[in-house]
């Protein structure tokens, strides 16, 4: 059986137009990604916001401000966790499941939230930086996951490509907390 199709279309719905959805229509759906796309907020938030908060960094540690290799580290922690949180996210997903999956990324990026917050020297903070990091890269992994396993065929892409636009609203979100803090 052959579906005729128009160039870019599946051809799928054209042929059964009564399976079209429109984002808004289904609410659970559409907060099932919106929840799970904060993984990608928080992505997103993170990366931009320690350009902001490396300029404090520097009034509350000497060393950081005497060490362009200190500040570098602490800027690319959360990078380096998030690769590693990404390489094992996968090996977690189908170990114990996405939601499981997502319940450790947040417990991680917590644990990493309050190591920064409570770091008495730099090197706490980077700590800090690669348990964030490592909650990051797993969430970064389990939400599109999870999003385009709840969502209908008709509309995934749309859904899924929501969590990409949380990670850039992230990054918008920081540099504005970035500009409310400059003196």
């Amino acid at each position: 059986m052959t579906i005729d199709s128009l160039p870019g279309s599946s051809g799928y719905l054209d042929s059964y137009p009564e399976r079209k959805m429109w984002y808004f229509k289904n609410h659970y759906v559409l907060g099932l990604t919106v929840v799970a796309g904060i993984g990608g907020l928080l992505f997103g938030y993170d990366t931009g916001v320690i350009s902001g908060a490396l300029l404090y960094i520097k009034d509350d540690f000497e060393a950081v401000n005497q060490s362009s290799f200190l500040q570098e580290t602490i800027v690319s922690m959360a990078l380096v966790g998030a690769m590693i949180g990404a390489a094992a996210g996968g090996w977690i997903n189908d170990a114990y499941g996405r939601k499981k999956a997502t319940f450790l990324a947040d417990i991680v990026f917590a644990l990493g939230s309050a190591v920064m917050a409570a770091a008495p020297d730099p090197y706490v903070l980077i700590l800090g930086r690669l348990l964030v990091g490592l909650g990051i890269g797993i969430a970064s992994v389990t939400a599109p996951v999870y999003i385009a396993e709840a969502s209908p065929s008709e509309i995934r892409g749309g859904l899924v490509s929501t969590n990409v636009l949380m990670i850039t609203g992230g990054q918008f979100l920081s540099y504005l907390v970035n500009l409310a803090f400059t003196e």
